[in-house]
């Protein structure tokens, strides 16, 4: 038995969607990520530099992207 043929035996191939598919919803979260993450810098900033309230709407506007992105990571899994 080679070890091609073990792994084969060991570990059964699972359903996975193509890699066009999976490409683009890997680019499309990780921009969400990206705008989640800079978002969550600038309000945090705006929270607490400037006004409070003002950074605090920042931050859940930019959590919108991250319920987003954790839908599309749900959704193709």
């Amino acid at each position: 038995m080679t070890d091609n043929e073990i792994t084969k035996t060991e570990f059964p191939e699972r359903h996975r969607r193509n890699e066009q598919e999976r490409d683009i919803t890997t680019l499309m979260r990780q921009w969400l990520n990206i705008i989640f993450m800079i978002g969550a810098i600038v309000g945090m900033c705006v929270y607490f530099f400037a006004e409070e309230r003002v950074g605090t709407y920042i931050i859940l506007g930019s959590m919108v992207f991250k319920i987003v992105e954790c839908a599309l990571r749900f959704m193709h899994r």
